[in-house]
Parts: structure tokens; sequence; C-alpha cells
């Protein structure tokens, strides 16, 4: 069975994210002690600048002006930090109106992490560091692809994960969680074509949903269907406790299972 199909016309424009869970404490800033962290900040004071510079549960971070990100980079790759191991974005569109952009260095030889971060606005762009650590070529895509940051003088910034035709930045918040009607229509137009929606359905977006008479039949331990044999008529039985172990409370049974109007 497929959900009814609501309408969500424009609905990435709309920025509707909101912490509706419990949202952790910032972790406690404090001074930079470590005196070569030291030296690398005062390089880059005299060079681009700096912004503000702080540990968190020992790590340094380092905040710098977006427009100097490949100068910054540059100055501390030549200090010694000749590993990028990670880049990304992080969206804070909704409360702050920017996304926050970090990258993650190590140096081998003194044994140091660094992580470098910097602000753009939704609309900006940032400069490429793919020719100095050739593992941001990959990140920078994959920033492009979810967030929809475009990194300048990249070799080839195309989608990397998504296909080309993708409509929107999955990794927004504001993207809906179960796609909009470009993402729960796009197997089905791509293969059928739009005049078959109304035969074959929306697509499931539920991740976490389990089909146990999927063509393979791999939810169903124990009965799978070879690969190119035909699915086999017999329904395997939905236990919840495994028949061999002391019961530890009463067992379930799906025929006795009530769905609730509301939330009590």
């Amino acid at each position: 069975m497929f959900r009814p199909y609501t309408p969500k016309d424009d609905v990435q424009k709309k920025v509707y994210h909101t912490e509706r869970f419990y949202v952790a404490p910032e972790i406690a800033k404090e001074p930079i002690e470590d005196e070569r962290i030291k030296a690398d900040i005062a390089e880059l004071e005299r060079g681009v600048g700096v912004l503000e510079s702080y540990t968190q549960r020992k790590l340094p971070f380092v905040w710098i002006d977006a427009r100097h990100n490949k100068a910054a980079l540059s100055v501390l790759k030549d200090r010694g930090f000749t590993m990028l191991m990670e880049m990304s974005a992080i969206d804070r569109l909704a409360q702050q109106g920017e996304f926050e952009i970090f990258y993650s260095l190590l140096s081998v030889t003194r044994g140091q992490r660094l992580i470098v971060k910097c602000r753009i606005n939704e609309n900006d762009t940032i400069e490429s560091v793919s020719d100095l650590w050739r593992s941001a070529n990959w990140s920078e895509r994959e920033m492009y692809d979810m967030y929809g940051i475009i990194a300048n003088n990249h070799p080839h910034l195309t989608r990397i994960l998504m296909p080309a035709d993708w409509v929107g930045f999955p990794l927004r918040r504001s993207y809906p969680l179960q796609g909009d009607e470009a993402a729960q229509w796009y197997e089905v137009d791509k293969i059928y074509g739009k005049e078959f929606r109304e035969k074959i359905g929306a697509e499931n977006r539920d991740a976490g949903r389990i089909d146990r008479d999927d063509t393979k039949r791999f939810s169903r331990l124990g009965h799978e269907t070879l690969f190119g044999e035909a699915p086999k008529d017999e329904i395997t039985p939905i236990t919840y406790v495994e028949r061999h172990i002391p019961l530890l409370y009463s067992d379930f049974d799906p025929k006795k299972q009530k769905v609730l109007d509301k939330r009590k």
C-alpha cells in the first residue's frame, strides 16, 4: 500500500525546519594552549586574518573569512597539515541564514588535528581546494550535490550521489524527509513516463519500511527466494519473540494489534 499523495508545491523554497527535539548545549570553548597551533594561528593572522580560535574537547578550531579559504588552507598545508581528512557543510539557514563549511586537517608528522571553519550565505560560493588536496574533489562535489554549494574553479563540479537531473538538495533541512513531488515520482517518470503515475503510484520514501513480499524475499529470513526463481506462495508467519528462548513477557500477536486514533 502506498501512502496517499499530497501536493508539495515549492516546498523546498520554504524553510520550515524547527528543532522539535532536545538540542544539546554547546561544548565550552577554551583557549588554545599548544604552542605549535598558536604559531599556526599567528601565521594565519599575518596572512589572511583569523576571526576566532579556541579548543573544544582538546581539538583546536579556527574560524576564517570564507573569501580567503584557499589562501588560509594553503598556509596550513605548508606548515605540515598535509592531509584533508574531511570537509563538508552544515545547514544553518533556518537559525543564522548561512551555511557552515568545515575542513578537518591532519598533520601526520606533528600528530595534530586542526578544524578550519567559515560561513557563507545561501547564494554565495566558495573557492575549490581540490588542487591542494585531491580528496577535496569528491567532497566538494558531494557538498554541491547535497547542499547546492558551488566550489569555484572545481575541475568537474557535478552531482556525485544523486542523478544529474535531480531537483533540490537532500541534506538541506528544508528538504522534505520523504522527498517532494520530483523525488516521489522520479523513477516512475524516468522508467515508465508520467502517464503511468496513476497505475503505479508514488514511490515509497520510508527508509525504515520492510516489504515482506519483495521480489527477492530478502526480508523473509530463512525463506528467501533464490535468484532467478519464481516467488513462493507460502507466507512466513510474523513472530516477535524467538520460540526457543523463555518468554519474559506475553507474546505479541499481530491479530490483536490496535492502531490508536490519536496519542494518549
